[in-house]
């Protein structure tokens, strides 16, 4: 029996993929747009980075085994494009059908139809790999997955339903060498992951089950029953099999130790394994982790640990699955030290946890202030949904929301506070599912037009915190009402980008292209693209449009031609990528931009006023705005001061050597940024168009 929670969930659900599928034409069906739904749900919680959706399906006959995937991605767990690994998403979508009960047989089914997608590809399909259409969805999946057999050790394959699955009985196997972990999304997890329980998949360490056996520990109790502490010594070869079992999913918990892993590998640690890795347990601090339970046997051998999580010390274990995966080290002789603590009240984890983090000696200093304040941040745009209206569509229509999900889960909360089934519609058709965004969204919109689509590519729950630390580093104010009219604007530039490069039908990699597309179209616009224009018309013109179509294509195009064999996600990663496709010389329609505010006359009691103000703005702010414009701006100012005499020649100098300037990597100063914004703010008064 399926109670009401899950069969409103249900509907919920179908509700997001009626809307994204009208929205986008383009997607295949129902089960494209629900394939989409669920893994942008899981892209917010860490469990997947990006994926391209390749709908593949063919019966089994004459031998060959039947296969069924939607979606694939491979991914390396690190910053060089090693280790990759391979996540397969296999789709079994009913709508309509409230959450109704899935027999073992089914899931197992489907679970088998993409193991046997995924060996065909690793075999290549019998050879006849050739004699596929490059154009078929699933060409481009299969060419990868061949062409890295020799490099994968991992292959993950999730089962994505609408329904409530029965106890599954899949269990990890080995495939060609590669190992297979078999991940189950059902309506369930689903409740609990938008829930304020489980958040995430619970990693499960069974020591004696799958790593040949447990390690010894000695534990202790604080006293008042608030937690247990257990140290134990983990063999190096132990500690490098888990990360590679699970990556940087072991690091979910407290963002500072995935700052520690993300950072470039230690080199006195890869000097210790390399060349005394007897005394590595000596020189180095070691692990400090949590986990929600462990079982421990009567000889005081550590056997198991339940949502085992390292919140300290992740440098260190991405640095020794480095030395054996890059550096073939021995690392027979080394030990690290673990300590994991186990929190016995749910309510105290979230408290704790970044404690622990926050007093162990860290490697990679971030104050406390970098999360704590960007909360006030997402407090304030939350608010700021909540009673902003968009403009709206023509004069008979109702004015929408853009709803701004700061909390997981909120918007089918926020919907069934609203009472009766006809106050919920109400409420729907004012927060529409289409107008729903998340923060990881907003940090993908911002990035993607501060001109950073390479952190974008690193996949929603990574940029997120790229851009945390860059909001709290430029001390950035809050969101007032203009700030959250030009991000919804960003919202439906992304949002429609995304819809004309599914039109163009390239063959994937569509969150790359988009990123790399809008980011080129800020730095050409010198970010000044009429995003007011978009806010008022809840859409883009069709110049803009246009301008995305012919960008997206040839951003595809060079990120395929340039990766030169390298998996192209992983490349598109990588600032060199970027730097590569800035410059690019790309012809594109004329489009509005935003209006700059002309100075006053110097002599005027205002002018005095703006440049006092000006004076108190710190030099990080004033050189933010000499960035956001674009280098060929100063040169483009001085030609136009000369062709229409509105510059002095000295200015037009002023503006040629403060490129050159830039362009060496020069810092401006103070007096130089407000001289140069002011001469920049005036021509601009005058016609100036950058």
């Amino acid at each position: 029996m399926i109670d009401m929670e899950l069969k409103e969930l249900a509907k919920h659900l179908d509700d997001e993929v009626r809307a994204r599928c009208d929205g986008d034409k383009d997607l295949e069906g129902p089960e494209d747009g629900f394939t989409e739904v669920m893994l942008e749900y899981l892209a917010r919680d860490g469990q997947v980075d990006t994926w391209e959706l390749g709908y593949a399906k063919k019966p089994g006959r004459r031998g060959a085994p039947a296969f069924k995937i939607n979606a694939w991605h491979i991914h390396s767990q690190g910053e060089d494009d090693s280790a990759p690994m391979v996540d397969l998403f296999v789709t079994l979508y009913e709508p309509d059908t409230e959450g109704e009960l899935i027999p073992k047989a089914r899931i197992a089914e489907h679970f088998q139809w993409a193991r046997n997608f995924l060996e065909a590809s690793l075999t290549g399909f019998g050879g006849r790999m050739h004699e596929m259409e490059e154009s078929a969805p699933p060409y481009e999946s299969v060419q990868t997955i061949y062409r890295r057999r020799g490099e994968l050790e991992t292959a993950r394959i999730f089962l994505l339903t609408n329904g409530v699955a029965k106890q599954s009985e899949e269990v990890d196997s080995l495939l060609h060498g590669v190992k297979v972990k078999h991940f189950l999304w059902d309506l369930e997890k689903m409740r609990r992951l938008l829930g304020s329980g489980q958040e995430r998949e619970t990693i499960v360490i069974d020591l004696e089950g799958d790593y040949g056996g447990g390690v010894p520990c000695i534990s202790r109790h604080d006293g008042t029953g608030e937690y247990t502490a257990y140290l134990s010594f983990f063999p190096a070869t132990l500690l490098a099999r888990i990360y590679g079992d699970y990556g940087p999913r072991l690091l979910e918990k407290n963002v500072r130790s995935y700052l520690q892993a993300r950072g470039k590998v230690n080199k006195g640690i890869q000097t210790t394994i390399r060349e005394a890795p007897q005394r590595f347990l000596a020189y180095n601090n070691g692990i400090s982790a949590t986990a929600e339970t462990v079982e421990v046997s009567k000889d005081g051998t550590l056997r198991l640990l339940r949502d085992f999580q390292i919140v300290n010390g992740g440098q260190t274990t991405a640095s020794i699955y480095h030395a054996v995966r890059k550096e073939k080290a021995d690392i027979s002789k080394v030990s690290v030290q673990v300590k994991v603590t186990v929190v016995h009240s749910e309510k105290q984890v979230a408290e704790f946890v970044p404690l622990i983090s926050l007093y162990a000696n860290s490697q990679n200093k971030v104050n406390t202030a970098d999360f704590s304040a960007n909360d006030v941040f997402h407090q304030k745009l939350e608010s700021l949904s909540r009673t902003i209206w968009a403009p709206a569509a023509d004069g008979m229509s109702r004015g929408t929301r853009w709803y701004y999900e700061r909390a997981r889960g909120s918007h089918l909360d926020d919907k069934a506070r609203a009472g009766t089934p006809a106050r919920q519609k109400s409420w729907l058709e004012e927060h529409p599912l289409t107008q729903k965004f998340t923060k990881t969204d907003v940090a993908k919109y911002e990035h993607a037009w501060d001109q950073l689509p390479h952190l974008v590519g690193k996949g929603a729950e990574k940029n997120f915190v790229e851009w945390t630390l860059r909001q709290s580093r430029a001390k950035a104010a809050l969101p007032e009402l203009d700030y959250f009219k030009k991000l919804v604007a960003k919202a439906i530039l992304w949002r429609r980008a995304e819809k004309i490069v599914n039109g163009l039908k390239q063959g994937g990699y569509r969150a790359n292209v988009v990123a790399y597309s809008l980011a080129w179209l800020s730095r050409e616009t010198g970010s000044q693209l009429d995003l007011e224009a978009i806010w008022e018309k809840q859409g883009l013109s069709g110049n803009v449009e246009e301008a995305v179509r012919l960008i997206a294509r040839e951003a595809f195009i060079y990120l395929t031609e340039t990766a030169g064999g390298r998996n192209v996600t992983e490349w598109s990663k990588r600032e060199e990528c970027w730097e590569g496709f800035k410059s690019k010389k790309i012809v594109i329609p004329a489009l509005a931009r935003a209006r700059r505010k002309a100075p006053v006359a110097p002599e005027s009691e205002s002018s005095g006023t703006k440049q006092g103000a000006r004076e108190k703005l710190p030099w990080q702010e004033l050189f933010n705005e000499i960035q956001k414009l674009r280098m060929e701006a100063w040169d483009s100012l001085s030609a136009w001061g000369k062709e229409t005499g509105n510059l002095e020649p000295w200015q037009q100098t002023l503006c040629i050597n403060f490129r050159a300037k830039l362009e060496r990597g020069k810092k401006p100063k103070v007096p130089e940024c407000e001289t140069m914004l002011e001469l920049f703010d005036a021509a601009c008064g005058k016609g100036f168009i950058p």
